[in-house]
């Protein structure tokens, strides 16, 4: 006896009527504000081979990718987990353009995991991504994108998260920690555990200018004026720590200008990504969800392994996230509730009407259903032996209901 054959996986979520509606009209609002901005729409494959999925993407990617044997080739093939690989990919190895490249993507991802408790291991990814170009103009362009995202998703909320970690890497390579001691030391970061930092930085016998580096990172974090404390804690660390300062700066400046009521977080130990990432972290939030509701950040030369390093800067999200999240305005369900099959009159003002964009319901023979209930407004009758267009008294629309 099949007992419970409607269940599905832990994690794995199908999403209804009317909440399918909104989640296609949300997926064509930001296609075409992302076509608005110049990105091109790439549609990548659910699954390709293991090696190229996860080139550049790290082992995180790899623990959250479902992995199974091609019967045609024998060779190992991954269920995507992430676009962001395979778009860098399609920059790299088939587009192969000059100059900036701009390409977006939305679609189903699968991982083994979910991120979080209760999360979804089978996510509706949103994302861009801009290659081609090093400076923090495309970082903000892409942040800006990320932003207008959740604005059109209805988030009203919004708190933003700033970090870079090239000042974590050149802080390491200057203190000349090996691999073992920079992954205990990026632990400890993550946790904001001063004492322990303390500790083993102490136990490492590091000079002193580098220890007082390296313990300002885990307090260098609050509103944009840390950026100011930053830049003299930070001082004796070099020019590619004051060119990450300056970038962070420049960007909090520009968002200042598009969006003063922005609540800024800066955090120089954010970290997330740290194998994977290159330059500026970004994250939003949203009061009540304790994991960010969409990131990004700077990720140059993915596109080296495919034969072309390239600089790489974009966000990703879940539709399906900003849609349970957001509240976006009602649409009104309207629609004309037409008879059965009929004479040619009325087969040819039904056609008219679908091509003028019209919503038309036939009536099935045998069906008792009330018009009102399936979202229709109007019914099409005939009068004088004319098919004309009536309101329905008793719709949704016109009892309040």
């Amino acid at each position: 006896m099949i007992q419970d054959c409607w269940l599905l996986p832990e994690g794995i979520e199908e999403i209804l009527p009317p909440a399918a509606g909104r989640l296609e009209r949300l997926r064509r609002d930001l296609l075409d504000m992302y076509e608005s901005w110049g990105y091109e729409l790439i549609i990548p494959p659910l699954i390709e081979f293991l090696d190229s999925l996860l080139t550049g993407a790290g082992d995180d990617l790899e623990l959250q990718t479902f992995k199974l044997t091609d019967q045609l080739s024998g060779r190992m093939m991954g269920v995507r987990a992430d676009m962001t690989p395979q778009a860098a990919r399609i920059d790299a190895h088939l587009l192969k353009r000059h100059g900036p490249v701009r390409l977006c993507y939305m679609g189903t991802v699968l991982r083994t995991r979910a991120d979080g408790f209760g999360g979804s291991r089978s996510p509706y990814q949103a994302g861009v991504e801009l290659y081609g170009h090093r400076g923090w103009e495309s970082d903000l362009e892409v942040l800006t994108l990320m932003l207008e995202t959740l604005r059109i998703s209805g988030i009203s909320e919004i708190h933003l998260d700033l970090g870079h970690v090239a000042i974590f890497r050149e802080l390491v390579g200057q203190a000349g920690l090996g691999p073992e001691r920079e992954r205990v030391l990026f632990e400890a970061l993550q946790r904001k555990a001063l004492p322990d930092i303390h500790q083993q930085l102490a136990e490492w016998a590091l000079p002193e200018r580098q220890r007082e580096l390296l313990q300002a990172l885990a307090i260098l974090n609050g509103g944009p004026e840390v950026l100011d404390e930053a830049e003299v804690r930070l001082a004796a660390s070099g020019d590619r720590v004051g060119e990450a300062l300056t970038m962070l700066r420049r960007l909090v400046e520009a968002l200042r200008q598009s969006w003063p009521d922005l609540p800024i977080h800066v955090d120089l130990a954010e970290l997330r990504g740290y194998h994977y990432h290159t330059g500026v972290l970004f994250s939003a939030y949203t009061p009540g969800q304790g994991v960010a509701i969409a990131q990004g950040g700077r990720y140059d030369e993915i596109g080296q392994v495919f034969g072309r390093a390239r600089p790489a800067t974009g966000f990703s999200t879940d539709l399906a996230t900003l849609l349970w999240l957001g509240v976006l305005p009602e649409v009104a369900a309207t629609g004309i509730y037409a008879p059965p099959m009929g004479d040619a009159a009325l087969e040819t003002g039904v056609a008219s009407l679908r091509r003028q964009g019209e919503r038309v319901i036939r009536a099935l023979p045998g069906a008792d259903v009330e018009p009102c209930t399936l979202g229709c407004d109007r019914q099409l009758a005939q009068t004088a032996g004319e098919w004309v267009m009536i309101p329905l008294l008793n719709s949704a629309n016109n009892t309040g209901t």
